[in-house]
């Protein structure tokens, strides 16, 4: 007990959050043994008396940033702070559902002899990602019937299996006996239509983002071809339009040790977190545990099982701190997906507003 409260003396002094305080409350999600304290955000005007929770556009505008931790390739992490969750997941669900991207709506099958019905073979093609900025597109009217430059996309596919003449007689490798027997995405060419060949240029024309997708597979005789036609659309109407393969988040964990651990007790505890989260350092000749980042804790209950160590740290998550994964299909590069979900969000509180001020008239 002596060492929890010089703890919390230091916490006190340093303004963070204190364990059964108000502040906690407000700021954090604590982990315990048994369940999970403070989920709900109760930082609502009138809650708390000495606070003053109202809407401000100053005190948001210096509390919120984003920050980028990391991009490689198609995958994005960054830290969003200062909002609440209900922000933080419209903008996940904007991600998923409501950036629009160009898929495969329409198939015409001219000739499939393959062993895949029609049906299949068409939600197979429908579900390879494009690779074609769909902001150079507009969305398809349904009265439309084939289509324009402005709004489809049109490629084709054509792939017949022969048996191959130099195989050797004794060979019972399919690579080897029949040429076409595999047909992959990069099978798929474009079909410029209009003035799209002057909008792309050729050295990075519309094509499937991986051009490895295995199709179907094919044996002598048998044929593909189809043409196909991609259209402006968004997940929310069809997953084929949902520009992420995940787009999630998380709460900062925030471990606190309260009181030294020494010895035997800091290796236990160091193999109770996911490796990187606790350190072990020589102080004076003996073991001490210490945080080293606790970023990259998963927020496991290994430490609740046992007794002697339970009490001595405290487990919780900022509750205006959120960890962002965006991991893009190809199509766009996370950053851009980023910058349209924004976009997305701010035309949605415009036609809010626009409303509002209708309704007033009314």
């Amino acid at each position: 007990m002596l060492c929890l409260h010089v703890w919390l003396l230091g916490e006190r002094e340093s303004g963070m959050a204190v364990p059964g305080s108000v502040q906690e409350m407000r700021e954090r999600v604590v982990l315990g043994e048994f369940g999970i304290r403070n989920v709900h955000t109760t930082d609502f005007p009138g809650n708390y008396m000495g606070y003053n929770d109202t809407w401000n556009y100053g005190r948001f505008e210096n509390n919120f940033r984003i920050d980028i931790v990391k991009m490689e390739g198609d995958t994005l992490e960054f830290d969003m702070v200062g909002i609440d969750a209900a922000i933080a997941n419209a903008f996940r669900r904007i991600l998923l559902a409501e950036v629009p991207t160009m898929a495969v709506e329409k198939v015409y099958v001219y000739n499939n002899t393959s062993i895949i019905q029609d049906e299949i073979l068409a939600h197979r093609l429908g579900l390879i990602p494009i690779r074609v900025d769909p902001r150079l597109f507009e969305y398809r009217s349904a009265e439309e019937g084939e289509g324009t430059e402005i709004d489809t996309l049109q490629f084709e596919l054509n792939v017949k299996c022969t048996r191959n003449p130099r195989a050797s007689k004794d060979c019972s490798d399919p690579n080897e006996l029949y040429l076409n027997h595999k047909v992959y995405t990069s099978h798929m060419k474009w079909l410029p239509q209009g003035n799209q060949s002057d909008l792309f240029p050729e050295t990075d024309p519309p094509r499937p983002v991986h051009g490895d997708i295995l199709i179907a597979q094919l044996r002598p005789g048998q044929e593909i071809s189809v043409i196909m036609h991609c259209v402006k659309g968004i997940g929310k109407d069809h997953a084929k339009f949902s520009p992420v393969a995940t787009a999630s988040y998380r709460l900062l964990p925030e471990i606190t040790l309260l009181c030294p651990i020494e010895g035997e007790l800091a290796d236990r505890l160091q193999r109770c977190f996911s490796p990187g989260v606790i350190g072990v350092d020589e102080v004076d000749g003996k073991r001490v545990a210490r945080v080293i980042n606790a970023r990259t804790d998963t927020c496991g209950r290994e430490i609740f099982r046992h007794d002697d160590l339970k009490d001595l740290v405290r487990m919780a998550r900022v509750r205006d701190y959120y960890i962002f994964s965006v991991e893009s299909t190809g199509i766009l590069p996370p950053d851009i997906l980023v910058s349209e979900a924004i976009k997305v969000l701010m035309g949605k509180c415009r036609r809010f507003l626009d409303e509002l001020d209708t309704s007033q008239m009314d």
